[in-house]
């Protein structure tokens, strides 16, 4: 972006939710952090999500970060008559190497999206002490076999211990001449809570290093030049769960072993063409994996836990096919039931 204004608001002014719904509108996915299929509590990784859709990003230096879920007390919400239940927290330590840097993001499935329009980036954030502040940048990334990375700082808003919610204004770089690779291509906002002087040096901003900790809510990413009110993408629970499972889903258990999918025993320790439907379409035919204990089960009755994942090309954006790899053998031909225990899950991903 370009010619970028800045502006911040207190919690009663504009952003309440009191304009129509306009679909579509918040190019941001799970902008209330209502959506957290991982159940996670916090991450220290970088590129792992703890809310659905919003990414931790960490330097390489010696500094930390520690991306987590919180919930408003009742009645706390930033945003009188929108009653949200959870807000991020990103906490930054020892930032003080060149390399380092911390902050949330999400990217934008479509590098096309906003291109050469005049967009308006909003949010609520508070600090915990002290005048902190936070860098927005934005990345066009054209993916393999594209153009080179595009990185557009936008500036800074200096924030206080109460929410406030703060905006910047300019043009989205346009496209043109640009080659686009890959399915992955996208569009990337930052929200950088520190800046060493090697990602300064590659063009994502003056920030500067910081230890603070600062929380977020009310994500919105939308064309023109207001900050219009808040809304989610969809506008409901439902319809943003299932634009979050475009990206990733999981199957945890919830039950007395619950039924997972069906396949046929291979006469060995495999359990071949394992299949179940997924929720919604996925982006792309997803990686998969699981954790805890997920049994087979053959009419004889064998049960065997899940060792390792095997052969899996017919999983497609709509389907999980897999063969599942055991510890012992499972009688040729017959119909084998995949169940899942206490604490495990399988999950899906087709993220950016």
């Amino acid at each position: 972006m370009s010619r970028a204004q800045l502006t911040s608001t207190d919690q009663q002014n504009s952003g309440g939710p009191v304009s129509p719904f306009v679909a579509g509108k918040n190019k941001f996915i799970n902008g209330d952090f209502n959506i957290n299929q991982r159940n996670a509590t916090s991450v220290t990784t970088n590129d792992t999500c703890a809310f659905d859709r919003w990414k931790l990003s960490l330097g390489t230096g010696g500094g930390s970060a520690t991306y987590s879920a919180q919930t408003f007390t009742p009645g706390t919400a930033p945003v009188t008559g929108y009653e949200s239940a959870n807000y991020s927290q990103i906490v930054t330590a020892s930032q003080s190497a060149a390399g380092d840097f911390a902050g949330i993001f999400q990217r934008i499935e479509d590098v096309r999206t906003l291109a050469n329009q005049t967009a308006t980036i909003s949010f609520w954030a508070k600090a915990a002490s002290g005048t902190p502040s936070v860098a927005i940048t934005l990345e066009q990334n054209f993916s393999t076999g594209g153009s080179a990375t595009v990185p557009t700082p936008l500036g800074n808003v200096q924030l206080s211990t109460s929410w406030k919610r703060y905006s910047i204004t300019a043009t989205v770089p346009s496209i043109s001449g640009k080659t686009i690779g890959n399915a992955n291509a996208n569009l990337t906002v930052f929200l950088f809570t520190s800046i060493g002087s090697t990602l300064t040096s590659a063009g994502y901003g003056t920030l500067g290093l910081q230890n603070a900790t600062i929380s977020f809510w009310g994500m919105q990413l939308e064309a023109g030049s207001v900050a219009t009110p808040f809304t989610t993408a969809s506008g409901t629970l439902q319809g943003e769960l299932a634009l979050c499972q475009r990206y990733y889903q999981r199957w945890a258990f919830s039950g007395n072993s619950d039924h997972l999918g069906n396949g046929q025993g291979s006469g060995s320790g495999q359990a071949r063409r394992c299949n179940w439907a997924t929720a919604v379409t996925m982006r792309t035919a997803p990686s998969l994996s699981y954790s805890g204990t997920i049994n087979m089960y053959d009419g004889t009755p064998n049960t065997r836990a899940i060792t390792s994942l095997g052969y899996s090309a017919g999983t497609t954006t709509t389907r999980i096919s897999v063969d599942l790899n055991t510890s012992g053998n499972l009688n040729l031909g017959d119909y084998v039931f995949v169940l899942m225990t206490s604490g495990s899950y399988f999950e899906a991903s087709s993220e950016l």
